[in-house]
């Protein structure tokens, strides 16, 4: 009873003043719990992009390395090295191509060859008539 008795001999301005901090500690407390739960699933759904973003991270650090050595050997004079995988993948599929080309030839060869006896000749003054080779 002692605690009401001096609650209502406050002002009005500090009544007021009262009831607006309870109400702010009560609004700061549930934001602070939706906070709270904002930032756990953010955490939850943030997880598979932070991966990604550290695999674009790592991929363009990788990269920036790889040139920052080529450009430390251009200075210091030393040529690139060859690529040899390349050359050496571009041989064989040449090789290859070549092999394929060749067989296909010689098949569409093998198709198209006749004996010299097969054929036919014209005389071009008769041309429904065959030529004799003995005239």
């Amino acid at each position: 009873m002692f605690g009401t008795n001096l609650l209502e001999r406050r002002s009005k301005p500090e009544r007021i003043a009262d009831e607006a901090w309870q109400h702010l500690v009560s609004a700061v407390n549930t934001a602070g719990d939706s906070v709270r739960e904002a930032a756990r699933s953010a955490r939850r759904n943030g997880s598979g992009l932070a991966d990604d973003a550290s695999d674009l991270v790592g991929s363009a650090a990788d990269e920036a390395r790889q040139r920052a050595v080529r450009a430390f050997d251009a200075l210091a004079g030393r040529r690139p090295a060859l690529p040899w995988a390349l050359l050496i993948g571009a041989a064989l599929a040449g090789a290859a191509i070549g092999w394929a080309a060749s067989s296909a030839a010689r098949v569409a060869a093998a198709r198209d060859s006749r004996p010299a006896d097969d054929i036919e000749f014209v005389d071009v003054d008769r041309p429904n008539s065959p030529v004799g080779l003995d005239t």
